[in-house]
């Protein structure tokens, strides 16, 4: 059966939110993000990009090159609730589908063309969309998830496009090499030095070629340039809270060994939340004393998966919670209210130099291993529990040899 898979993407989903909670901001250049000298964009309106600006882009910058921009602070919370809101219609109205991020979906339409028209019901369910949650929605539709999301690419701002079977290589042929996913700046600078402009140009070139050049990145591009992707769509499961906890071998009152456990635990769990894209609402901190009475403690927090916003609140939880007169036999971490979001969303208040250091760890972490690079503070804790991808869909493992 033919695949039909819809990509749909709500247009500088920052910017909408804060222009339909206040309307003397439409049509006006836009940036989102830090407001100091040495913050990050997060998000740009479309009258800015004209001057240069993107996401990412040091604050500073931005303004020299759009200084008539409005700058705004940005709220996480609000744009998590539309991002609920878009998500719950979305939900009720297609059999599968795969929320990719805050504000990118991608649905599985295939076989509904016998009783509605998977183009027709597509545009329903935008117009839904944007009338339920008054924000501008773009999406593509393809047989499968890449050209479906080039498509939507090309359909911005706020329309829509259907790429027809067996027309995928024609609609991809005359576009940027940019335009395919996993294409990065330096990709994009190899290929420009082999004379690789446009997407013709990796459809006509031997495959063997592109290997040669990029390795297996290079087949991956060679195919998606094809139009050929056969990446399964991984159904919407939003894990709700992810945790981690250590019982000592023998019950401590050593203070800096608690403290130092605690640090560790809540360095590795944010890096479980950026390596999925997620962001926590809710921190909390559990104490089980030698005589098996257990307490815990939990705050809520600016919707972040930054280590220098959760670490020290974890540790101030901490400090409320315990008592001093007791031996400790357990202590444990917890994040809850986890929603899907990039790790730019919280970054208002962070510098270049922070996004940057973030980036080089966790690249480290993600090559080498979770251990391969800790903070001096958390050296002394490497037996705390660990786990790989705690968001792929999979129940949490239990561990059976765990002393409680």
């Amino acid at each position: 059966m033919q695949k039909n898979i819809l990509h749909l993407d709500l247009d500088t989903f920052f910017v909408s939110c804060e222009r339909l909670i206040d309307s003397r901001l439409q049509n006006r250049p836009l940036l989102v993000g830090g407001t100091g000298d040495r913050g990050v964009v997060a998000a740009c309106s479309y009258e800015t990009r004209l001057y240069g600006v993107h996401s990412g882009m040091s604050m500073t910058v931005a303004r020299r090159l759009c200084p008539q921009a409005v700058v705004i602070k940005g709220n996480s919370g609000i744009y998590t609730k539309y991002s609920h809101l878009v998500t719950e219609i979305i939900k009720e109205q297609v059999p599968v589908f795969e929320k990719a991020s805050v504000d990118e979906f991608y649905a599985d339409l295939t076989g509904m063309d016998k009783f509605h028209g998977t183009y027709k019901y597509a545009s329903e369910l935008r117009q839904k969309i944007m009338k339920d949650s008054g924000l501008p929605i773009s999406f593509g539709l393809s047989c499968n998830k890449i050209v479906s999301k080039v498509a939507t690419g090309e359909a911005k701002p706020n329309n829509q496009l259907k790429i027809d079977s067996g027309f995928e290589k024609s609609f991809l042929a005359p576009l940027s090499i940019r335009k395919i996913p996993s294409v990065g700046e330096k990709t994009y600078q190899i290929l420009r030095n082999l004379g690789v402009d446009t997407v013709s140009v990796v459809q006509q070139m031997p495959v063997e070629l592109m290997v040669s050049a990029l390795g297996a990145n290079g087949m991956t591009i060679w195919k998606r340039a094809q139009g050929i992707d056969n990446a399964p769509l991984i159904p919407f499961h939003e894990r709700k809270s992810i945790s981690t906890e250590r019982t000592f071998n023998k019950d401590t009152i050593d203070t800096a060994r608690l403290r130092t456990t605690i640090f560790a635990m809540a360095e590795n769990l944010a890096f479980q939340l950026r390596r999925a894209n997620k962001l926590a609402g809710t921190l909390s901190i559990k104490i089980r004393y030698s005589d098996f009475n257990t307490y815990s403690k939990q705050t809520k927090i600016t919707y972040s998966s930054a280590d220098h916003t959760i670490i020290p609140k974890a540790l101030e939880l901490f400090e409320k919670l315990y008592n001093r007169r007791l031996l400790v036999r357990l202590v444990g971490v917890k994040f809850t209210d986890i929603v899907s979001g990039n790790y730019q969303i919280n970054l208002f208040d962070d510098t270049e130099e922070m996004l940057s250091l973030y980036n080089a760890m966790d690249h480290v972490r993600e090559k080498y291993g979770e251990l391969s690079i800790m903070r001096a503070s958390s050296l002394g804790a490497k037996t705390i529990g660990r786990f790989q991808n705690p968001f792929n869909g999979e129940p949490p493992v239990l561990l059976a040899h765990r002393k409680q």
